[in-house]
């Protein structure tokens, strides 16, 4: 094949190169099913009409439009004062919240101007330009290190004093760590010369156990990396560096057996915890995330566990339910061509919102979601594909039920398309929907006696609490594109990888009186919604409350804000053109290059604990198809880390290659550790048991649960 040919067969702009382009996942029964579903009348003992419901929802016998549901006397203060002061009080606090914001955005555009006559300006404009033209993560750290250099910051890294993190303890941990692994490796290559003394492989073990900790001393402030465009203080890298050697050696030393490796893996799981990328919504804004998703997925630092509301559960469901190498061939421009939810003209999205009081169709986003979901696949049958821990927030139409974090522990037969559609249902935009289960017998029916699901921005849009009840989640990576704030961020001493550029870093944007004046604006706006929410005083249009979606917390450990354009907002319900996604792409791509180092160093801990947990547990069996990969890169640049036993199968995305040849070695290993749970396509329930043990194994000691196999019920 000629280079031309080559080039034709990957050229990103060809829909022809996606996997499964024509390939109609769902089939007609499923969708009849979920349309009568839809249809189907609500049980009155258990749904209720109430003011989260939509206007004009479909029912049965519907004449025309239904007017909007009032608030009841119960969910009102009543009183003479309250009668008189209420809408006064609303006019009042409205136009000073319209003053404030228009102070807000004066201040904005002052800075903006500061910031482009007094930092950018030169050679320094110049390299900022090159860094911002960068496509791939290696250029881009070339071009960040040139305008560190440029910047005087690379000095900075050199001296270990700072503000944010305990250098002296972090110093002292480096020597004694150092120190430790160099016995042990000894004792390893020659033995123990008496038997008096404690091994020093203990001694290691202690001294991990005191300091691999979630942001031990610090060490994972973002501020330590938001002082220049590329790495952070040496000696918090050498810190990460040698707690990881140190992690490779006890887990390859043959003094420690194979429950006390156990159990200290297990401590260090629990100390360290782990990590997720958190997909905001945003509606079009959401497909900012494909670039974010694409830059750590090139740089193999894209976590096992992600989760989406809104837009960003489309990105998320994508994700969950494609291998690593399909997800590299779908993430692309010609990936346009499957986005078609507006695809219908204004004088049919007009006509359905008078008949409906949505402006799109549910049936036709259901057909075009499943694509992206591959079918009626549930979350489990996701995670046993792929590896990855799939969550997707729902709010329900009742206000007093709590809003849940849909994955393959809490509902793990639920049908992802279904939820992926529940937590995009913005009043509006798309009325609530029904989330479908797949049975036995792979037939679809309603989830939860079919109550209806709303959009999940609505409440919880970065459900962080729920994640760290679930997954012991302490770490997140939050991509942030909710136009409405995005509007509002604003880092006024530097984020992660984009520090303030005068004053060497130490500087404020736009002076220290404009960052004081916007600082004050942003908390007055604030205080004021909240004083409105708990007065009870907010309209309900649509009858829905509001509130949430400006007072919940937006951003997380990791914030990656994708910076958008006017032109965004005027497309915000409009599918994108393959140059438009091109260049959302690649600002994703862009605003995620700068977090590379920062997560890197944190998966790079986190992957060795998961690394010993499953080898110490499961007695060196297969891992998960996302750690087994990282594994085996790892061992060809990291000669501490031996070689993965060559009988052991390979996986191929969603199958082992020779699966009969694996369950041989399986039986044979349940022999000698009486385990019979082979990780196989063919035994999906056990991969579920295996992780809700381990999960629970956070909160319990082992010896506080029994450990027979067979005693655990789901």
């Amino acid at each position: 094949m000629t280079t031309e040919e080559k080039t034709a067969v990957y050229d990103p702009y060809d829909p022809a190169c996606l996997p499964d382009y024509d390939r109609d996942f769902i089939q007609p029964d499923e969708l009849d099913r979920f349309e009568r579903a839809l249809n189907a009348p609500e049980a009155s003992p258990l749904t209720a009409i109430n003011d989260w419901r939509p206007i004009n929802q479909r029912v049965r016998k519907s004449r025309g439009r239904r007017k909007t549901p009032k608030r009841s006397k119960d969910e009102t203060r009543e009183g003479v004062l309250y009668s008189v002061l209420k809408w006064p009080f609303l006019f009042i606090v409205f136009a000073w919240l319209i003053v404030l914001s228009f102070g807000y955005a004066l201040v904005r555009v002052y800075i903006v101007l500061y910031e482009q006559w007094v930092t950018w300006r030169g050679k320094r404009e110049r390299l900022r330009q090159e860094l911002s033209a960068q496509k791939n993560y290696p250029d881009w750290l070339k071009a960040a290190q040139a305008l560190d250099v440029h910047l005087g910051t690379e000095n900075w890294k050199k001296i270990d004093e700072y503000a944010y993190y305990d250098h002296l303890t972090v110093n002292k941990v480096v020597s004694q760590l150092k120190q430790r692994r160099k016995d042990a490796e000894w004792e390893m290559e020659n033995g123990r010369v008496g038997s008096s003394e404690v091994p020093a492989i203990e001694d290691l073990r202690a001294l991990l156990e005191a300091c691999v900790k979630n942001n031990f001393a610090g060490v994972e402030n973002p501020r330590i990396y938001s002082e220049t465009y590329s790495g952070t203080k040496d000696l918090v890298q050498e810190y990460i560096d040698e707690v990881h050697a140190c992690i490779q050696i006890v887990l390859d030393n043959k003094q420690i057996d194979k429950d006390a490796k156990y159990h200290l893996f297990k401590h260090l799981d629990t100390n360290f915890g782990r990590t997720a990328l958190c997909l905001s919504g945003g509606a079009t804004f959401a497909y900012y995330h494909f670039g974010v998703i694409r830059a750590l997925l090139d740089n193999d630092v894209l976590p096992e566990i992600i989760t989406g509301t809104s837009g960003g559960a489309l990105v998320a469901g994508l994700v969950a339910t494609r291998t690593d190498d399909e997800l590299k061939q779908l993430l692309v421009p010609a990936l346009a061509h499957r986005i078609r939810a507006c695809h219908e003209g204004l004088t049919t999205w007009v006509h359905r919102w008078w008949r409906t009081g949505a402006r799109f169709d549910t049936m036709d986003w259901a057909r075009q979601c499943a694509w992206f979901c591959r079918g009626s696949t549930t979350f489990r049958e996701a995670y046993e594909r792929t590896g990855r821990i799939l969550n997707v927030t729902c709010v329900p139409s009742d206000p007093h039920s709590p809003t849940i974090l849909a994955n393959y522990l809490t509902c793990p037969d639920c049908v992802i398309w279904s939820a992926v559609l529940a937590s995009a249902a913005v009043p509006g935009i798309l009325n609530p929907v029904v989330l479908m289960t797949k049975k036995r017998d792979g037939t679809l029916a309603p989830y939860s006696f079919g109550h209806k699901w709303k959009d999940g921005s609505l409440r919880t849009d970065i459900p962080i609490k729920a994640l760290n009840l679930h997954f012991n989640v302490n770490f997140t990576i939050v991509s942030q594109v909710n136009p409405h704030i995005n509007l509002f961020f604003f880092s006024s001493r530097g984020t992660v990888g984009r520090p303030v550029t005068h004053r060497r870093g130490r500087g404020w944007r736009g002076g220290f009186l404009g960052t004081a004046i916007e600082q004050y604006i942003k908390l007055d706006l604030n205080k004021w919604l909240r004083v409105l929410r708990h007065l009870e005083l907010l309209p309900r249009p649509m009858g829905q409350d509001w509130s949430e979606i400006w007072l919940q917390k937006f951003s997380g450990t990791v914030t990656i804000w994708p910076k958008s354009i006017p032109s965004d907002f005027i497309h915000i319900l409009s599918d994108p053109t393959p140059e438009r996604l091109a260049r959302m792409i690649h600002v994703g791509q862009q605003s995620t290059f700068s977090k590379i180092q920062f997560i890197q160093n944190r998966l790079k801990i986190e992957n060795a604990i998961m690394e010993g947990l499953q080898e110490s547990r499961i007695g060196g069996r297969a891992l998960s198809p996302i750690l087994s990969r990282r594994i085996r890169d790892r061992e060809n640049e990291d000669p501490m880390v031996e070689r993965l036993d060559e009988n052991l199968p390979e996986r191929d995305g969603s199958s082992y290659k020779s699966e009969s040849r694996y369950c041989e070695l399986s039986d044979s290993m349940s022999q000698s550790t009486g385990s019979s749970r082979p990780h196989t396509p063919s035994s999906r329930r056990a991969s579920v048991i295996e992780e809700m043990r381990r999960q629970s194994a956070v909160f319990f000691d082992e010896a506080d649960y029994d450990r027979d196999e067979d005693a655990v019920v789901i």
